[in-house]
């Protein structure tokens, strides 16, 4: 069943909790685009946060699009095969993206599309069920920032799910074309058990890599959400919009918001609402992304000011936060 929320089209299908074992979900959340031809690679550098004309086909990083003003209007994991560089982002926003984009290619020799209807994207968790995705499609089974294309058939690595242990659950995307998609679930079905979209956009919580949604477009400056810590930022490269603010938060001054992982239990909060401090209820910040976990809880991302967080509790409207820690340590705002 296809159910949309504020981060776009989910389908309950399977698990509504994380499993034990392999896991697969459908991503209908995610959009896909393109960017091809030979000034490809130099454009999208001019436009994110991130180096795009030094990524060679093999891997994988983060990268976000901000306004004039430095706020984030997406956040992307991006990958090149031999002709395209391709970008996921949330599905709501990549037509608004793609034509965004579009308007500032002008002369380059570059065409950015949306492929979001021509394809089909995976969430996998567990190395067994990569190997068979692998095998499946003629593609290598990737590190966690790497990729693997061929054949139309996309193999991306990302963020191993952190566990009580210290180990971590290795996961990938696994991008298709449409026409492909049936016999993919199928295949990868046999060995995995299915879970709904929703329990893949909870193991991006836990792993505490934000994605912009349309309720939290433009809102953050990329430090806001520990961008720079998860390496979608990089601060040696020229310039690209919003390129200023984005390095003056960097090296002037201490940077008074960031990004924080915490429970709750009640109703998930969407993506832009508030957060509000415990004590006096006053607005201190904004949720990033949040996911159930099946069991009348949810697990949030959410940005904040640290002093609130230092003057005690917080909330996600009525309903309190307990904080957790973070899976990756942030890097010093020089």
């Amino acid at each position: 069943m296809v159910r949309v929320d504020a981060c776009g089209p989910g389908i309950d299908v399977g698990a509504a909790s994380l499993p034990q074992g392999d896991f697969l979900a459908p991503l209908s959340d995610l959009g896909v685009i393109g960017a091809s031809g030979e000034a490809a690679a130099a454009f999208l550098h001019g436009q994110l946060t991130n180096d795009v004309e030094h990524l060679v086909p093999g891997l994988a990083r983060w990268a976000g699009y901000c306004s004039a003003k430095g706020r984030l209007l997406a956040t992307m994991r991006y990958w090149r095969d031999e002709h395209t560089i391709w970008l996921t982002s949330a599905r709501p926003l990549a037509q608004l993206l793609t034509k965004r984009l579009s308007m500032y290619v002008l002369r380059a020799k570059a065409k950015v599309s949306d492929h979001s209807d021509d394809c089909a994207v995976f969430g996998l968790c567990g190395e067994a069920l990569a190997l068979l995705a692998a095998q499946s499609l003629a593609l290598r089974v990737p590190g966690p920032d790497e990729a693997s294309s061929s054949g139309g058939a996309h193999l991306v690595g990302l963020p191993g799910l952190p566990q009580a242990n210290g180990a971590a659950r290795p996961r990938w995307l696994l991008v298709v074309a449409a026409d492909q998609a049936g016999q993919t679930w199928q295949t990868l079905r046999a060995a995995a058990t299915p879970v709904a979209s929703e329990v893949w956009r909870r193991t991006e919580v836990l792993c505490a890599i934000p994605r912009i949604a349309p309720g939290s477009y433009e809102q953050f400056v990329p430090q806001m959400i520990n961008f720079e810590s998860v390496d979608g930022v990089n601060f040696r490269k020229g310039c690209y919009p919003g390129q200023e603010i984005v390095a003056r938060s960097q090296y002037l001054g201490k940077l008074k918001r960031r990004m924080f992982l915490a429970r709750g239990h009640g109703d998930v909060p969407e993506p832009g609402s508030d957060i509000l401090t415990e004590a006096g209820g006053e607005p201190c910040g904004q949720v990033v992304l949040a996911a159930s976990d099946g069991a009348g809880g949810f697990d949030v991302l959410f940005e904040s000011q640290l002093a609130a967080i230092e003057a005690g509790g917080v909330r996600a409207g009525s309903i309190p936060l307990s904080l957790g820690d973070l899976p990756y340590p942030l890097k010093a705002i020089d």
